[in-house]
Order: C-alpha cells, then sequence, then structure tokens
C-alpha cells in the first residue's frame, strides 16, 4: 500500500505548478493533503477532483485557511471529521478514512512560529491530541497518521538544530511531546524505520537559499499506530518538482 503526504501550501497555488498532473503517476493509493486552503464550493475546476479517485475535503469554516483532504483510490467505508476539538475541528485539521480495520488520516497540525496565540494554539492542541492518540490505541484499529506535524523530532531532523532551540517546531516541549507519542504511547515514525540518513527535510523556508543549499526541517510524518511497527517498506521524499515549500513524503507499506 503506498501513502502518499503533502502540505499544499494552498491546494489552488499547488494545481498551478502541477501536482494534479502528478499525483496519477504515483500509483498511490492514498493521498493526504494539508493547508488546502479553499472550500468546497471554490473547487470547481474539475481538476480538483481527478477521475478514479475519491476526493474528500474538509475545509476550514474561515476561507483561505488550514484545511485537510484524502484522495483514495477505494472509497472509504466511514470518514470521520474532526476529532472532537471545536477550535482545530473549525479548522479542518483532522480527516480520517477508514478502510476496513485500517484508519488513515490527514492531520494539519497547527503551527506556533507567527505569534504568541499561535503558539498557545499549538499547545493547546498538543494537550487535546496526545489523550486522543492513546484512545486511538483503545479502539484496536490500525492507524497511519499522515501529515504535517509541525515540530522536528530531533537535531537529525533539521538543518539548524542549534539556532532553532528556542523556536516554535524546535522547542524542547515540543519534542518531549513527540517523545511521548513514541516512547510511552508506541506510536512509530513510520519515515526513520526506513532511513536514518541525516539531511532528509520535507520543509524549506522562502527566504533566502534554504531550499537551493537545503537548509530545511523534516516536519512532515507518517506516524503508525504500534500494531503496524515494521510494515513499512520504503520512504522517500520527492523533491524533482516542486509544489509547495514542502515536498510529499511518499512510503509504501506491507499490509
Amino acid at each position: 500500500m503506498r501513502i502518499v503526504t503533502l502540505n499544499a501550501n494552498g491546494i489552488r497555488a499547488a494545481a498551478r505548478k502541477g501536482v494534479f498532473d502528478w499525483i496519477p503517476r504515483q500509483s498511490a493509493d492514498v493521498i493526504c493533503l494539508q493547508e488546502t486552503r479553499a472550500q468546497v464550493e471554490q473547487l470547481t475546476d474539475p481538476v480538483f477532483f481527478p477521475k478514479r479517485w475519491h476526493c474528500l475535503y474538509e475545509a476550514a469554516e474561515r476561507k483561505g485557511y488550514a484545511g485537510t483532504a484524502i484522495f483514495s483510490r477505494r472509497e472509504p467505508d466511514e470518514l470521520i471529521r474532526g476529532f472532537g476539538e471545536a477550535e482545530f475541528d473549525g479548522e479542518g485539521r483532522y480527516l480520517e478514512a477508514r478502510f476496513g480495520n485500517l484508519s488513515v488520516v490527514s492531520l494539519y497540525a497547527p503551527s506556533g512560529s507567527s505569534n504568541e496565540d499561535r503558539l498557545a494554539s499549538k499547545f493547546r492542541f498538543m494537550d487535546a491530541f496526545k489523550p486522543y492518540m492513546a484512545k486511538l490505541l483503545e479502539s484496536g484499529r490500525d492507524y497511519i497518521i499522515s501529515g504535517d506535524w509541525n515540530i522536528a523530532h530531533k537535531q537529525i531532523d533539521l538543518k539548524n538544530w542549534r539556532s532553532n532551540q528556542k523556536n516554535s517546531g524546535f522547542l524542547p516541549e515540543e519534542r518531549a511531546w513527540l517523545d511521548q507519542l513514541f516512547d510511552n504511547l508506541g506510536y512509530v515514525d513510520a519515515f526513520r524505520e526506513i532511513n536514518q540518513e541525516p539531511e532528509q527535510y520535507t520543509w524549506w523556508s522562502n527566504r533566502g537559499q534554504a531550499w537551493a543549499k537545503n537548509v530545511g526541517w523534516r516536519i512532515d510524518y507518517q506516524v503508525v499506530s504500534p500494531s503496524l511497527a515494521g510494515c513499512a517498506t520504503k520512504a522517500r521524499i520527492y523533491k524533482t518538482k516542486r509544489f509547495s515549500d514542502h515536498a510529499p513524503l511518499i512510503m509504501d507499506y506491507d499490509l
């Protein structure tokens, strides 16, 4: 099973950059998109609903902001919109598609980099989402939570880690939160099961020469439940063409 995740930084902007020409060539089963930044009624062009895909959008209440989507080859048995927290469900940050006992989630965790209010919102998200992740384990379902987590976990996961230790995305509290998900709850960073190499980034600032110099961050993950540990067989970050300030993360699973 192949799952692709991409923060599109605006689905309409990504479309202009060719993402919908690229998608059919990926042999993917599920594609998870984040930061779609569009209401469904704004997506009038058929390009946003490619043939032979079930295209599911979860928009934010605020136009032009946040939002997630899932494209799947197979029609989901069930769709879960939101995880029960009004602040974040209203921003379209969680969309779950169920296929038998497998759930694939497109997640767009808040960024706290713009100001103190957004950082406070990010911490509220972390406080709410950790017990929800624990609850998911109790369900007995298999989960792949795929998306933009907006945290670089370890020093290997960003180029300039020393100068970013006081910046959102690499704060000790954020990294410890991921430690709790992985070490305490047993979730698995599926990419790192496959690839332990440095300089494996999925996001680059538009400032300076970050892309050209590969001064990036790995903040896009496919996090799997303990039941799927060891199921990932291949992982790669697609950088041949740019559709966004993020790069697609492509992963294969033996499921």
